[in-house]
């Protein structure tokens, strides 16, 4: 349904272009990836995007960026085999106590909570 005051085009247009920069956020996440520059990439302004990541994707771009590198975080903390700092670089963070901030807020615990249970299972 459409919101109060929206064409259906609109709501189809942002909802294309939520999907575009989302793909662009699934491969790109490790980069330094900006408003912007996305949108400039997907030929719309700044704030066009804006409006598609809160109404499509009920967030915002920043958020959902977070969101993204969070979960590949996670991921990649519990394969074991990376530190910290480095599972920090690899999603896209140049500074390790900015994403440990970042992992417990989104996680609700620090990165080194996820190494130790993974180590003791193995032990086990």
């Amino acid at each position: 349904m459409a919101a109060r005051g929206q064409r259906r085009t609109t709501i189809e247009s942002r909802r294309a272009l939520f999907e575009e920069a989302a793909a662009i956020v699934a491969l790109e996440y490790p980069d330094r990836l900006e408003l912007d520059a996305v949108a400039r990439r997907l030929a719309t302004s700044p704030r066009q995007l804006q409006r598609a990541f809160a109404e499509a994707g009920q967030t915002s771009f920043r958020t959902y960026l977070r969101a993204v590198r969070m979960e590949h975080a996670e991921e990649l903390l519990r394969q074991g085999s990376l530190r910290v700092w480095e599972v920090a670089e690899a999603v896209g963070y140049s500074q390790p106590a900015q994403f440990a901030k970042a992992f417990q807020v989104h996680h609700g615990r620090p990165p080194s909570a996820l190494r130790p249970a993974r180590r003791a299972r193995a032990a086990a």
